[in-house]
């Protein structure tokens, strides 16, 4: 029998969502925000402030950095965080202090969470010896060692079985802290995922492993690359799971402090998918044609940091002037950190081996 060739076969998933072309898709569907005040998740007013300093801080460091970015200032990739700044603040404030945590390439507002200062921030984009990598990591490679902040990763799901480690190690020696490792939606169709989500539901390791889940990976809507709900991998695992809207920081501080205090309690891991919108492209040469212009703009009515700021002014927290204060420092904080990082100097080059080996001399075949 002869085969009948047929000329509409398709591989690559279409007509999902709203549109029918195949073309565009849309990012992601929050989740209903928690409908609790400040006081009710045992937030102070200072603690709003705290809060919506932080957003602040991280919004106008990206913006400023991609501004540099575009003068020339440094070079190689630039992956901003713009638009999820919530889920950095809100997680920082549910977690302790000595908790590990470990992150993908889009790493600056997580630098900055965890006491990396808009100075050290700037001069590690510009390659500066005053940079918290010591101008040897760039933008993906934020780190601070001292308040539990293991870094950004390069390498797309590369960084997940570290953090089993990190909660192996915390397990073994009684710490009584949790690690979390967060990475975005394009690292969940990785192979070390699936490895480690097992080992660490069999050895009931004390981890939390989150997507931020954009929307988009690098430029392929969610919906098109990974079949089901993203949050469904933990069944597999039989692995507690939650879906937290990314774009409102109550909603994050009270589901992950709720999470953290259970893994902290029974040292079992938890499976978690944060839906939030990235408002830049997947870098700065992204030109984001995988979605519509109309498509942001929807997202940018949920801002975090304009919802915060709303929740304050109309629940009495704070008035107009105190949080125009807050801008101002920061603005004003996110300059000088502009001109530190143009003023210091490159690191020296008898130092480009420094903190790459273990033996102080090694080898070199030459």
């Amino acid at each position: 029998m002869a085969n009948t060739i047929k000329d509409d076969i398709i591989f690559a998933p279409r007509g999902i969502g709203e549109e029918q072309d195949g073309v565009v898709q849309k990012g992601v569907d929050l989740p209903a925000a928690t409908r609790k005040k400040h006081k009710a998740l045992g937030l102070t007013q200072d603690d709003l402030l705290a809060m919506f300093e932080q957003m602040y801080l991280q919004r106008r460091f990206e913006e400023r950095a991609m501004q540099q970015y575009q003068k020339g200032k440094f070079g190689g990739f630039l992956h901003l965080y713009i638009g999820q700044e919530a889920i950095s603040t809100g997680t920082v404030f549910a977690i302790d202090d000595k908790d590990d945590i470990i992150t993908a390439y889009r790493d600056h507002g997580w630098g900055l969470c965890r006491g990396i200062s808009a100075n050290e921030g700037m001069a590690e984009l510009f390659g500066k010896a005053t940079g918290c990598s010591r101008g040897k990591g760039g933008s993906m490679h934020f780190a601070n060692v001292k308040e539990h902040f293991w870094g950004g990763y390069g390498i797309v799901g590369g960084h997940i079985p570290i953090n089993a480690g990190f909660a192996f190690a915390n397990k073994y020696n009684q710490t009584g802290n949790i690690s979390l490792c967060f990475f975005g939606d394009g690292a969940v169709d990785q192979g070390a995922l699936h490895e480690t989500l097992n080992l660490a539901q069999l050895w009931k390791l004390p981890a939390i492993f989150v997507v931020e889940n954009n929307g988009y990976s690098m430029g392929t809507a969610a919906k098109r690359h990974t079949v089901a709900e993203i949050v469904d991998r933990a069944k597999g695992y039989d692995m507690k799971s939650a879906v937290i809207n990314g774009m409102d920081v109550f909603s994050v501080y009270e589901k992950m402090k709720e999470i953290a205090d259970d893994v902290r309690k029974t040292s079992e891991p938890w499976f978690v998918e944060i839906r939030t919108y990235r408002y830049r492209g997947h870098s700065m040469s992204d030109p984001q044609k995988y979605r519509s212009k109309e498509e942001l703009e929807e997202y940018q009515k949920n801002d975090p940091i304009l919802r915060l700021r709303d929740y304050m002014l109309a629940n009495n927290v704070a008035k107009e002037d105190a949080i125009k204060a807050i801008e101002d420092k920061v603005e004003q904080e996110v300059l000088d950190a502009v001109k530190f990082a143009d003023e210091s100097p490159y690191p020296e080059e008898h130092e480009m081996y420094e903190d790459m080996f273990a033996e102080e001399n090694p080898y070199f075949h030459t």
